[in-house]
């Protein structure tokens, strides 16, 4: 993998990740009413990025939970925001909402790749779309065809890919803030039965995640439907660089 690639998945880009769910959830319950203040919440941001993993470790093995092992590191960086980090929510929060947000920058990722890779292939197939090489059909020579051709066989493959790419880009949705078994029934106490709240918050910690929109329905976890149409996305890209790698 890249380094970028590598530096989107790795254990303290997910933790800073989680951090910032936390305030996002903080700052959208402040703004539906709850009583949260300003002071919590600019503890919370001066905390966002210093992370100690081995801290989060050693808690890790006392409490025997991941999640709660970042919380209580967080807590301890926030006294004053401690009772109200997490206030409503639930493990897959913070767990699958970032690796929604890793999952849509690794396919940005894969996007401005295969931008470039679409670009380069196009110049090279009109530098050489004159230049004459033999053709083969069941591994035998066949009939004359030119270099230009074959590299715009590729292109077209990448194109394919491309349109994939930004098609699970386009209708990639955000989990939200669903409660703990995707009934939303923590947050409906919290705002004392306001249903429109409750669906405020959701569309609100969405929004300050950047996506357009969170999904309709959803479990303790999002459905893994959408982690199966990235990988498709991506393995298509694979078999393509595959099938041009051995052209």
């Amino acid at each position: 993998a890249s380094r970028a690639m590598r530096a989107l998945w790795s254990p303290l880009h997910k933790a800073r990740l989680w951090r910032r769910l936390w305030l996002w959830l903080a700052e959208a319950q402040r703004e539906l009413g709850l009583p949260i203040t300003e002071a919590q919440l600019a503890e919370m941001r001066a905390h966002l990025d210093d992370v100690d993993l081995d801290d989060v470790r050693r808690r890790e093995g006392e409490l025997r939970h991941d999640v709660m092992a970042h919380l209580h590191a967080f807590g301890a960086l926030c006294p004053s925001a401690r009772p109200i980090l997490h206030l409503g929510a639930t493990s897959a929060y913070v767990q699958d909402n970032a690796d929604l947000i890793c999952l849509r920058d690794a396919l940005e990722l894969l996007r401005r790749g295969l931008v470039n890779v679409v670009d380069a292939l196009a110049r090279f197939a009109r530098r050489f779309k004159d230049q004459p090489t033999l053709g083969y059909t069941h591994f035998q020579p066949a009939q004359p065809t030119t270099v230009g051709k074959r590299a715009a066989l590729w292109l077209q493959d990448f194109l394919l890919d491309l349109r994939d790419v930004e098609h699970a880009l386009a209708e990639l949705p955000f989990r939200g803030a669903k409660g703990t078994t995707g009934t939303q029934a923590s947050f409906l106490t919290l705002f004392d039965g306001d249903h429109e709240k409750v669906r405020r918050l959701d569309l609100l910690v969405t929004e300050k995640a950047g996506f357009r929109a969170p999904i309709a329905l959803s479990g303790q976890t999002i459905t893994r439907k959408i982690d199966a149409r990235a990988a498709a996305a991506a393995a298509g890209v694979a078999h393509s660089a595959h099938k041009m790698g051995n052209d």
